[in-house]
């Protein structure tokens, strides 16, 4: 191949038939997590933070305070109260969250639309939750450069248990995920573009490559751009979004340096670390700091939020001397949420459900959403003989799933690394921040739905080496290749498929729940 042909290189030009396959399975996904969506009707597990702050964003423009019981009805529990549509039971007063707003104010999005109850909460999260999806379909498509692989990616995504799971209920990290992945797909994207410009440089030229010299600025990169937005939305959800928009940066650089070493820079390629590295930090970080500021803007435009008056407490202070008395206040109310997270307080708390990151990717200890027991013969539909029903959600993944996710992880880096693949290398290094991370902060609890920034990369690497086994179109062993793919995902569906009643709230006899606890500490 010539210079520009290698500098061409980019998805197949199925364009349109791969787009149908992709809202095809991105409509599947949909339907697959809006059934009975709105069931438990009150709030679960975390659901008693996010929804219930959402509301009062809503009405406040921060988040206010709930008491424990609903006023009127000393005996009441909020959180029942609200399950009775009683939603009115909040004050003004600011409540201290350690939390970004973005990831709550789409939550209140549903809940505009829809009202405060089970399904306007968790609408938004159905939304984000089927996107995930499609971005997933769409960057494992452009890596592989095969739109069977993108749908492969897909399709095991969408019956992955934990991603499920967490589309169907009001917490954050859904909207994370979404974010972080579509970023990583525009930095995918961003390198296809770059080189396809050098190669229209060399072709416009008539020149067969550069000669040494360093080629076109291109300070001006859409998709990079894009990319910086969605990195400062991904941090307005959570923090620990920094991490992959680091990663990202550094990885999108060195491509920069690849491209321009084989389109003939010579040593001049070099220089791209500047001369490209510094476009790329305004891009990427210097964007993404602005959007984050825009996530709030509701704290910032009210006077009622925590924290919102330090500044004019504390009109000597070096913070609001520099920054003034709003960004100040922000900046400060952001140590606090720091010191809470690092605090000691968090460092000494335990949790039944917390699960080591170490067994993450072995989905060793799997989150309890929530939980009904000791349902007795003839109460709720339950038909057990001499045994009990009980209805549960369980945050956990297809187990299958992650096991041969896990083996595509360690195959992957062989191709990255022996096999010099490229494309293996974008989903481990994304994968690998927003993992390795956590281990960091292991003396405080951690839990394994934090795990949902972590499958989409791992699927896209299990959907590449499954393409690898079936080969290219006209392979010799395609047709076996291809059979042993379809054993794989009708094996994650079967799975799937079995563990569905312990993702949805389903009513099961304790038996038939013990039967889907394949190890002790999964309950």
């Amino acid at each position: 191949m010539t210079t520009v042909e290698r500098l061409s290189d980019g998805p197949r030009p199925d364009r349109l038939v791969s787009w149908l396959v992709t809202l095809g399975i991105t409509a599947f996904a949909f339907v697959l997590r809006w059934v009975n969506i709105g069931r438990p009707k009150g709030l679960v597990f975390d659901e008693t933070y996010y929804p219930k702050e959402a509301w009062t964003m809503l009405h406040l423009g921060y988040e206010g305070k709930w008491p424990d019981f609903q006023p009127g009805h000393p005996k009441l529990k909020i959180n029942d109260a609200i399950a009775q549509g009683m939603v009115d039971g909040w004050s003004p007063e600011a409540s201290f969250v350690v939390h970004p707003p973005l990831g709550k104010w789409l939550i209140a999005v549903g809940e505009h639309f829809f009202g405060m109850n089970s399904f306007g909460w968790r609408f938004s999260s159905l939304v984000a939750g089927t996107l995930l999806v499609l971005v997933t379909i769409r960057l494992a498509r452009r890596l592989s450069r095969s739109t069977l692989v993108g749908a492969i990616a897909g399709v095991l995504l969408t019956l992955d248990g934990l991603a499920f799971t967490m589309s169907r209920i009001g917490l954050l990290d859904i909207f994370q995920a979404l974010f972080l992945v579509s970023a990583v797909a525009c930095v995918a994207t961003d390198r296809d573009w770059f080189r396809h410009r050098l190669a229209r440089h060399l072709t416009r030229h008539g020149l067969d490559d550069l000669g040494g010299r360093f080629g076109p600025a291109l300070l001006f990169r859409p998709w990079r751009l894009a990319a910086g937005i969605l990195f400062g939305l991904a941090i307005g959800v959570k923090w620990n979004s920094l991490f992959v928009l680091a990663s990202m940066g550094i990885v999108s650089v060195v491509w920069d340096v690849s491209a321009r070493r084989l389109s003939g820079a010579g040593p001049r390629a070099w220089s791209s670390l500047l001369r490209d590295g510094i476009p790329a930090f305004i891009h990427l970080v210097v964007v993404a700091v602005p959007v984050y500021l825009a996530c709030w803007t509701g704290w910032l435009t009210t006077h009622g939020g925590w924290g919102r008056g330090w500044g004019a407490e504390h009109p000597d202070h070096w913070l609001v001397r520099f920054f003034g008395a709003p960004l100040g206040s922000l900046m400060h109310y952001h140590q606090d949420m720091y010191n809470f997270h690092t605090g000691s307080g968090m460092m000494t708390a335990t949790h039944v459900y917390e699960a080591n990151p170490w067994g993450w990717l072995i989905m060793y200890r799997p989150i309890g959403i929530d939980a009904v027991n000791d349902i007795k013969p003839g109460v709720d539909g339950c038909e057990a003989v001499n045994d009990t029903c009980l209805r549960v959600i369980s945050g956990a993944g297809t187990p299958l799933l992650w096991w041969m996710a896990l083996a595509a992880l360690f195959a992957g880096l062989a191709f990255w690394v022996a096999g010099r693949d490229w494309r293996f290398g974008l989903p481990i290094v994304a994968m690998a921040s927003t993992y390795l991370p956590w281990f960091k902060y292991m003396d405080r609890p951690l839990f394994f739905f934090y795990a949902i920034c972590i499958i989409p990369f791992t699927v896209t690497i299990l959907a590449m080496c499954l393409g690898k086994i079936i080969g290219p179109a006209d392979g010799p062993h395609r047709r076996r290749g291809a059979r042993i793919a379809g054993a794989a995902v009708a094996a994650v569906a079967a799975n799937f498929a079995f563990i569905y009643p312990i993702l949805t709230d389903g009513l099961l006899t304790r038996k038939a729940w013990m039967a889907r606890m394949w190890f002790k500490s999964w309950i």
